[in-house]
């Protein structure tokens, strides 16, 4: 085994929610991903859906048991001394399937080895093992310090996000789809007279295509004054899982240069339209339009399903699926992007 080290680290990371095609959903999900080496590691993963056991939305006396238990301060949940690294975001059924590894000590430090797909008691490690991942030496004062850290918070509540808008029947939809995918929402007109401490409960503001600029300010002004500082999301179109993509992106907490698809644009050109689309790790990504025709009717389109690459890839568009008012959502697993497809010789209302 190598005597070398690597670093250990955490970062915040989500699990993407969102409205899907066909009315499917998938759940969001703020978990605590590791760092080795300066990169997370589920990044080395390809395209794996998967979440931490140190999800902040679990109770926090389970979210305590797990960093405890990464702490070998309790006794290995599985067999030969192994612990579940990433797993299921949806369940804790090993059935589904789980990445684990060994975690032992060897003197001060603490060493993850035989990194292995996981779905019974027991691990194939010539089957399914992930070789050429690790083993990773760390140190014991960094791992322990970067763990025992997580224990002052012990965990964390479920995102809560305000919408603000006239057209309530939307937003009330919004509503609905957001807890449908596990995002706490609330509707108001406006933040006046909203108590300080209210205020703090909120993670993201997202605004309606209704509110005014007026309106707008004001809700920022009140924020601001409570010391809140929370992104703003100014919601592109009346498209429901257009505004829920938008909000998951606002959601997204890691670091920019830690996260997986870092780049979405529609630029136009003489040869028509095109996606530009940048990821840092191999991954499958999902590229689907949203178009709004005159009768204000969304029309869907599933553009693009496949695993991209390292870098920067340019997907053509069909000029009849962006045409008047469309909009792109380039998803994976971890992180969404949002980007308005504007074409000059033709443009209706939403």
């Amino acid at each position: 085994m190598s005597a070398e080290y690597a670093t250990f680290g955490l970062t915040p990371a989500i699990r993407a929610g969102g409205i899907l095609s066909g009315g499917d959903h998938q759940v969001h999900r703020d978990f605590v991903d590791f760092v080795v080496d300066g990169r997370p590691l589920l990044f080395r993963l390809c395209d794996l859906d998967a979440v931490s056991p140190l999800a902040s939305d679990v109770p926090p006396a389970i979210f305590t048991a797990q960093v405890r238990s990464l702490l070998l301060e309790t006794e290995a949940p599985l067999p030969f001394g192994r612990y579940i690294v990433y797993g299921c975001p949806d369940c804790e059924d090993l059935a589904c399937g789980a990445v684990t590894a060994a975690i032992e000590r060897d003197g001060e430090d603490y060493i993850w080895r035989d990194f292995a797909w996981q779905t019974e008691e027991h691990a194939d490690l010539e089957r399914n093992g992930y070789h050429g991942l690790g083993p990773f030496r760390f140190r014991g004062t960094d791992y322990c310090t970067a763990l025992a850290a997580l224990l002052d918070g012990a965990g964390g509540t479920r995102r809560r996000v305000l919408l603000i808008g006239a057209r309530v029947a939307l937003l009330a939809r919004l509503a609905a789809a957001l807890r449908t995918i596990g995002v706490g929402a609330d509707i108001a007109q406006d933040a006046d007279g909203v108590p300080a401490d209210e205020l703090r409960g909120y993670s993201a503001v997202v605004f309606g295509r209704s509110a005014g600029a007026a309106q707008r300010d004001a809700v920022r002004r009140a924020f601001a004054t409570a010391g809140v500082h929370v992104p703003c999301v100014d919601g592109l179109a009346p498209v429901v899982p257009l505004l829920v993509a938008q909000t998951e992106h606002a959601l997204d907490r890691s670091p920019p240069e830690q996260r997986r698809l870092t780049a979405l644009s529609a630029p136009l050109s003489a040869a028509g339209a095109v996606a530009e689309i940048e990821v840092t790790s191999s991954c499958r990504v999902r590229l689907t339009a949203y178009r709004v025709d005159r009768l204000s009717r969304t029309h869907t389109h599933e553009l693009f399903d496949g695993v991209l690459e390292p870098g920067r890839h340019r997907i053509p568009l069909d000029a009849k699926t962006v045409r008047g008012e469309s909009y792109l959502v380039a998803r994976t697993a971890g992180a969404v992007r949002t980007t308005p497809v504007r074409r000059p010789d033709r443009h209706t209302g939403g």
